[in-house]
């Protein structure tokens, strides 16, 4: 039987919010566990720079300074799934505010795709297929 599309939105929606609240507690207090979040082929494009695989992101997000995240917006959507191969996948946009140490605090916009994932005992965990960071800060040189 299949789910109406209002119930799939409601969960997409969930698992966003739940995902969210764990990707920045982690960026921020356990930065060398953020890679478990990821696919073991996933892409990071981090201001415009392209990160690909679990060997390079971990040594990219080793490379980062200390952060503290403050997001103030949160919006999400199924994938259909004739787009994502049948696999359940939700876009997850983000945007708020960072401060990474020795650094000036920036806006920013953050952008998943989640993809879920059956673990050995039969739980679903959603991973990062795809990441992209900007930084939105407008130019000082106007």
């Amino acid at each position: 039987m299949s789910v109406d599309f209002k119930t799939y939105a409601d969960q997409a929606c969930r698992a966003a919010e739940e995902f969210v609240s764990i990707y920045y507690d982690t960026m921020d207090k356990r930065r060398r566990a953020l890679i478990r979040l990821y696919l073991d082929r996933a892409t990071l494009i981090w201001n415009g720079n392209v990160v690909t695989g679990q060997s390079e992101l971990r040594h990219f997000f080793e490379m980062l300074p200390s952060s503290h995240f403050q997001v103030n917006m949160l919006d999400c959507q199924p994938v259909h799934e004739h787009a994502s191969q049948c696999h359940s996948t939700v876009l997850v946009v983000t945007s708020g505010t960072v401060k990474f140490d020795g650094n000036k605090q920036h806006y920013f916009n953050q952008n998943f795709l989640l993809t879920a994932q059956t673990t050995s005992n039969n739980n679903t965990v959603w991973k990062i297929a795809s990441d992209c960071f900007r930084f939105q800060d407008w130019s000082n040189s106007r």
